[in-house]
């Protein structure tokens, strides 16, 4: 399969690409540098010289592959607004190029926009603000697009992650100590960027139109738990601070570090035959690297 990749010299972007190369797959991979087609070159893939704004060249791209993983996102915390209109351009582009065709579009969201405080399945509706996927997998469905969406953890995590543990682990740098809010019994679910990988193949495989998927490894890691292993990390201990005080504790990272959010992997599991096999998060956090930059 001819697979256009968005996102493909990023964190997890880079596992999918070796994930379907090695699997047989043809990638094409959006470039928006020097540095960026070089990796892919290197790694085997066809770069293609773009940029999530160029949408006639996003909807040209569709159109020549047999399918397309979505996973480029403007990650501005500071103007979400217009990272969210971004990725609803991005993603009606691809979207009108693969209409009738019945061929795969995968696209990513996020666990945390769940409900929170209790297990989340993959039919459970987002209830917060999120990516435009989670509105724009039925609408495809509906106009002959074979999509579905992956929800990833917060935590994919792995050597060289540089998302929201390892922001954690700077913060605790800064400011001392490795930090939880009240009891720290609130949960993030996690996933290794590896099993990530394989899950969006699977999906660009074989997942129904409409599905929606659950990158999550792990349910629920509580939060207390990802503090202490921080703190044991950096020699530094590990405290609780009231809900009043996590908004200038963490900044930006707030929304997350206090969100309580679970979700079940089980059904996603069950319909690709997708079973992760890779560490678990309290053993990459054991295993040092998080710790040494």
């Amino acid at each position: 399969m001819r697979v256009f990749v968005t996102g493909a010299t990023g964190f997890i972007g880079t596992a999918v690409v070796r994930e379907l190369l090695d699997a047989g797959h043809e990638v094409i991979g959006l470039a928006r540098s020097d540095k960026s087609i070089a990796a892919l070159e290197a790694a085997g893939a066809q770069p293609r010289r773009g940029t999530l704004d160029d949408l006639d060249g996003l909807r040209e791209a569709a159109k020549e592959a047999d399918g397309v993983i979505h996973l480029a996102y403007i990650h501005d915390f500071s103007d979400r607004e217009s990272a969210e209109l971004t990725d609803r351009l991005a993603t009606d582009a691809m979207g009108e190029a693969l209409a009738g065709t019945g061929k795969p579009l995968v696209l990513t969201s996020g666990a945390l926009i769940l409900e929170q405080g209790r297990l989340n399945t993959e039919a459970d509706p987002a209830v917060g603000t999120g990516r435009y996927a989670e509105a724009a997998v039925s609408e495809l469905a509906a106009r002959g697009v074979r999509s579905s969406v992956v929800r990833l953890a917060p935590t994919v995590h792995g050597e060289h992650d540089h998302g929201f543990v390892r922001a954690l682990v700077h913060i605790a740098r800064d400011k001392g100590f490795a930090a939880y809010v009240g009891e720290g019994s609130n949960h993030w679910p996690a996933v290794h960027r590896l099993d990530a990988a394989r899950l969006f193949r699977l999906a660009l495989e074989s997942a129904p139109a409409g599905a929606r998927l659950h990158g999550t490894a792990e349910a629920g890691v509580p939060f207390r738990e990802i503090a202490e292993a921080i703190g044991r990390g950096l020699n530094l201990p590990a405290r609780s601070i009231t809900p009043e005080e996590a908004g200038q504790h963490f900044g930006w990272l707030n929304f997350a570090a206090s969100g309580d959010c679970r979700a079940s992997s089980t059904r996603t599991q069950e319909m690709l035959g997708w079973n992760p096999q890779q560490p678990v998060l309290m053993a990459d956090l054991e295993a040092g690297y998080y710790f040494k930059d």
